[in-house]
């Protein structure tokens, strides 16, 4: 699931996707932002790599997100608490859930910004 629609981009004309290509075989993949060059790395650099592959192969492309989303245990252990807890937390609605079947799916950002708020609630 995404907040985000997926984007398409369509493939290149074969002239631009010969030239992606050969620029893709210098093994340095680097994005400039206002005039600033930053080497990609790790898994941004295989994302990015992949994309720029399959547009150099002349394939259309499709771009989306995915939400990472936890079962009861992950996120009680995230959290630090009870898998008791956390279902008393989804049950009361302080931290949404979806439903896969019976089980239980909470978003990552949702327990990391629970388990903020209540360290700044503890003053820690």
């Amino acid at each position: 699931m995404s907040r985000y629609a997926p984007h398409t981009t369509p493939a290149l004309e074969p002239a631009e996707a010969e030239a992606l290509g050969r620029a893709l075989a210098a093994k340095d993949v680097s994005l400039f932002v206002d005039g600033t060059a930053h080497r990609l790395t790790g898994p941004v650099d295989e994302a990015v790599r992949d994309l720029l592959a399959r547009m150099a192969r002349g394939e259309a492309v499709t771009v989306s997100s995915a939400e990472e989303v936890l079962t009861v245990a992950q996120a009680a252990e995230l959290a630090g608490i009870s898998h008791s807890y956390v279902r008393k937390l989804t049950d009361a609605g302080t931290w949404p859930v979806q439903y896969r079947g019976t089980h239980r799916r909470i978003r990552r950002e949702d327990v990391l910004a629970w388990v903020s708020a209540q360290k700044k609630g503890a003053g820690i």
